[in-house]
C-alpha cells in the first residue's frame, strides 16, 4: 500500500537524505496524496474515498478509488488503478459502485483521448464495465436511495438530438478549426474556461437489468434520456438530486436576467412524463443546494439574499415540498450553511457551517427548529454521509494541522460528537511547528486569527512573521489548503499568521457587513490589528514582517502596500488592482455589481495608492484568469514600474517583481508550476525579510 500513495525516483542510486518533514522539500509535498470526497453504500456497509497522487512526470495528479472500513477494523483498500484515474464514486440502490474515468472504450472509433465516462464496479466484485458514454464526457453522477436510476451531467451542442449529431457538430468544428462563440446572454466565461458553445445538460437513466448476465457479445449501454432538451445555460453550475424512488430529478437552474445579472431557482423536473415545475423562485434572491428528504417528502435548500452595495447577502436554510409549499427553517441561527445532508427519518438536517475558524457538523431538529452543534473540536468538516440507522455520520476531518481523513461522528445518546478516526488510505504528514490560536479586539469586536509558529520559535529565537491574507472575501481560514499551504513557509522558518477580519465567514452577519462595500476599511483595519498583537509575542521579529494574499487576499496585500510601510516584501497573486476595470471584466460582472458602487470602487482601489508604495512587491498572475483578468496583474506591474517609490532605475531594472504564468488560472494548479511559485516566493522573502540576498532562481526560469 505505502508504493501506491508514494513516489521514488527508480534511477538513483545515491542515497538522499530524507527531508525533517515533507515541507522542508517541495517535490516530497507535491508528492503527498491528496484526498477528497466520500460515498457510503445504501446498507451502510461501504465507505469510498478518492485518492489523488502525482504522475510519473511530475506534472498532474491521477485519482484512484480506495475503500475505507466503516468499522474502522481494516486498513483501507484500493480499487481502481486506471491509467488516468477515477472519480465521482456513488453507490446505486442495489450495492453497485459507480464511477467515471477517461478509460479507452473498445467500440469506439479512436482510442486516444477518450472522453471520461460512466463504468460499474459491480457489489460482488469482478472487473469494471462501461455502462454509459457521451462524445464530450459524463460527470456529476446522482443514484436514486430506493430505485435504480441515476442522472448525470453532460455538454451539448445546441441543436444535437442525439449523441450521434452532437458528434458530427463537434467533428466539423474541429475539423474546420473553427472555435468562434456567438453569445446571446451573460456569463461568456468562468474561473478559467470560455463557455459554449455546447451547454449542459442533465440526463438520466434506469439501471434495471445491470445486474443480469450479459447476452452474447454485444456491450450493454444506459439509454440516456434528457431531461430539458434546450436548457440554454441554465444547467451550468446546477446542483442537483434523485427523490429516492427515482420519480423525480430537483435542480438548481440558472436564471438569466436583464443588464447581464443572474440567479438561480430551483426546478423540478418529473422523469415519468418529463414535466417541467419551478418549486421556488424570487427576482431578489438566489436558490441552492436542493436535497430530497429520505421519505420524498421535502427539499431541503439554501437561499441565498441578493446583496446591494449596502447590503451584504445572507443565507438562510429552507425546506419545500414538492407541491411548492416553503418555509424557512433554524429561523435566527446566525450561521451560514454550506453543506446539507438528512437524517434518515426525514425529521431533521445535518449543517455544516462556518463558525469561528472551523466548520463543525450541527443538527437542525425540524420538529422545534432547534440547532445544535454536535462537533466540538478545532476542524471542519465536509462529505457528510449519515449512516442508514442515522447512529453516525461519516464525513471528512480537515484542518490546519492535517488533511482530509475519513472519520466517524457519533449521533447517539452515548456517543454524540464522538469523532473516531478510521483506517483512510494516508498517513497524516509530519508537520515542521505547531498550531495555535490568537485573538485581538478592534473596538469592542473580537478579531481571531491561526498563527502557524516554526520548531524552535521563542524568546531566544523569534521567528520572522508572515501574515497570509485570504481570498473570498466571503472566506475563513479553517480548512488544509494544498495550494495555499503555510507549512511550507514555516518550513523555511517564519511564523504564518493566519487571520480572519471583516468579511469573513463563520462571525456571524454583522461582522460580514462591517466590511461590506468598505474593502479597504474594517479588514485593514483588523489585520493590521491583529498583526500588531502577533508582534507583541516573544515569539515573534517583529522587525521582519511581510504580508501576502491571493485573489481578495492580493487586492488586501496591494492595500496594504499603499498604506503602510511596515514590510519587508509583499506578495500578491491573482489580485484586484484597478477596481472600475476589474468590475466590468471579470467572469462575474454581474455580482460585482451588487457588491461596490461606482463611488465604493473608487474609494476602495488600490491603483490610487500606487505613489506611496515603498515596499518591494512580488506580482504573481495567471494569463487563464477569468476571475481576475490578467489586465488586473499587467496594469499593476506598470504602475509599480512607472509610478511606485520604487521605480525602474536607469538601466531598467527594478526591485519588484512580476512571475507570470501564460498557461495557469486563478490559482496556478499544476505541479511543476506550484513548485515554481514556492520557489520563487521563498526567495523573494528570503532576499526582503531575511536579507538573504537574492539567491538562484529555480533553474528552469533560466
Amino acid at each position: 500500500m505505502t508504493n501506491d500513495l508514494s513516489s521514488s525516483d527508480q534511477n538513483s542510486t545515491a542515497p538522499v537524505a530524507e527531508p525533517a518533514t515533507p515541507f522542508h522539500d517541495l517535490d516530497a509535498y507535491l508528492a503527498l496524496p491528496r484526498g477528497s470526497g466520500l460515498a457510503l453504500s445504501r446498507d451502510g456497509k461501504r465507505l469510498v474515498t478518492a485518492v489523488a497522487t502525482l504522475d510519473p512526470e511530475s506534472t498532474g495528479y491521477r485519482t484512484a478509488l480506495w475503500e475505507v472500513d466503516p468499522a474502522g477494523v481494516h486498513p483501507a483498500r484500493r480499487l481502481t488503478r486506471g491509467a488516468k484515474g477515477e472519480s465521482g464514486a456513488v453507490f446505486t440502490s442495489d450495492g453497485d459502485l459507480l464511477f467515471t474515468a477517461a478509460r479507452p472504450d473498445p467500440t469506439a472509433k479512436s482510442q486516444e483521448d477518450p472522453p471520461a465516462a460512466l463504468w460499474r464496479l459491480a457489489a460482488e466484485g469482478g472487473e469494471a464495465e462501461l455502462i454509459a458514454t457521451r462524445v464530450a464526457g459524463v460527470g456529476g453522477v446522482r443514484t436514486a436511495r430506493d430505485a435504480p436510476v441515476l442522472v448525470l451531467s453532460s455538454d451539448v451542442m445546441p441543436g444535437a438530438a442525439d449523441d450521434e449529431q452532437d458528434e458530427k457538430i463537434r467533428t466539423a468544428r474541429k475539423d474546420k478549426k473553427v472555435q468562434a462563440i456567438l453569445h446571446t446572454s451573460y456569463p461568456i466565461r468562468y474561473w478559467d474556461s470560455d463557455l459554449g458553445p455546447d451547454q449542459p445538460h442533465l440526463l438520466t437513466a434506469d439501471l434495471t437489468g445491470l445486474q443480469e448476465e450479459s447476452a452474447g457479445e454485444s456491450p450493454r449501454r444506459l439509454p440516456l434520456t434528457d431531461l430539458d432538451p434546450k436548457p440554454g445555460n441554465g444547467l451550468r453550475e446546477a446542483e442537483y438530486s434523485l427523490s429516492p424512488d427515482g420519480r423525480y430529478v430537483v435542480s438548481s437552474v440558472r436564471v438569466s436576467q436583464a443588464q447581464g445579472s443572474q440567479r438561480f431557482e430551483v426546478v423540478l423536473f418529473d422523469r415519468s412524463n418529463g414535466e417541467r415545475r419551478v418549486l421556488v423562485s424570487d427576482p431578489e434572491d438566489s436558490f441552492y443546494s436542493p436535497v430530497f428528504s429520505p421519505d420524498g417528502a421535502w427539499v431541503a435548500f439554501a437561499r441565498e439574499t441578493l446583496s446591494t452595495p449596502e447590503v451584504a447577502p445572507r443565507i438562510t436554510v429552507h425546506v419545500v415540498s414538492t407541491a411548492g409549499e416553503a418555509r424557512q427553517v433554524a429561523v435566527g441561527w446566525d450561521r451560514w450553511a454550506v453543506g446539507l445532508a438528512w437524517l434518515p427519518d426525514s425529521s431533521g438536517l445535518l449543517i455544516n457551517a462556518d463558525e469561528n475558524g472551523r466548520s463543525p457538523i450541527f443538527h437542525l431538529d425540524l420538529a422545534s427548529d432547534t440547532v445544535t452543534r454536535v462537533t466540538e473540536d478545532d476542524a471542519t468538516f465536509t462529505d457528510l454521509q449519515v449512516a442508514p440507522d442515522g447512529s453516525a455520520v461519516y464525513a471528512l476531518r480537515v484542518s490546519y494541522a492535517r488533511p482530509s481523513h475519513p472519520v466517524r461522528v457519533g449521533l447517539g445518546t452515548g456517543d454524540r460528537g464522538t469523532v473516531t478516526e478510521l483506517r483512510g488510505p494516508s498517513p497524516a504528514p509530519a508537520l515542521p511547528g505547531s498550531l495555535t490560536e490568537v485573538t485581538t479586539d478592534v473596538a469592542g469586536v473580537p478579531v481571531r486569527a491561526w498563527l502557524a509558529l516554526p520548531e524552535g520559535a521563542g524568546p531566544a529565537q523569534p521567528a520572522p512573521l508572515l501574515l497570509w491574507i485570504h481570498g473570498g472575501p466571503l472566506n475563513s481560514w479553517n480548512a488544509w489548503s494544498w495550494r495555499w499551504n503555510p507549512w511550507l513557509l514555516v518550513a523555511s522558518g517564519y511564523a504564518v499568521l493566519l487571520p480572519d477580519p471583516a468579511l469573513s465567514t463563520g462571525y456571524g452577519q454583522e461582522f460580514i457587513q462591517r466590511g461590506w462595500g468598505n474593502w479597504g476599511g474594517a479588514p485593514y483595519t483588523d489585520l493590521m490589528a491583529i498583526t500588531d498583537a502577533v508582534e507583541a509575542r516573544e515569539d515573534i521579529d517583529e522587525s521582519r514582517t511581510a504580508a501576502m494574499g491571493g485573489s481578495f487576499g492580493g487586492y488586501m496585500a496591494n492595500w496594504v502596500a499603499g498604506h503602510t510601510n511596515r514590510f519587508k516584501a509583499i506578495v500578491t497573486h491573482a489580485s484586484l488592482w484597478a477596481l472600475d476595470q476589474f468590475g466590468p471584466t471579470t467572469d462575474a460582472a454581474y455580482y460585482w455589481g451588487r457588491e461596490m458602487s461606482p463611488e465604493m470602487g473608487a474609494a476602495n482601489s488600490p491603483h490610487q495608492f500606487v505613489d506611496r508604495i515603498a515596499t518591494p512587491m512580488l506580482v504573481i498572475h495567471g494569463d487563464k484568469d477569468y476571475r481576475v483578468p490578467i489586465g488586473e496583474g499587467l496594469r499593476l506591474w506598470y504602475e509599480l514600474l512607472s509610478k511606485s517609490q520604487l521605480p525602474q532605475d536607469d538601466n531598467g531594472q527594478t526591485p519588484h517583481r512580476l512571475l507570470y504564468f501564460p498557461n495557469e488560472n486563478h490559482w496556478v494548479l499544476s505541479p511543476q508550476h506550484a513548485k515554481v511559485w514556492y520557489q520563487v516566493v521563498q526567495g523573494f522573502l528570503a532576499e526582503h525579510v531575511l536579507g538573504a540576498g537574492a539567491g538562484e532562481l529555480p533553474e528552469v526560469l533560466g
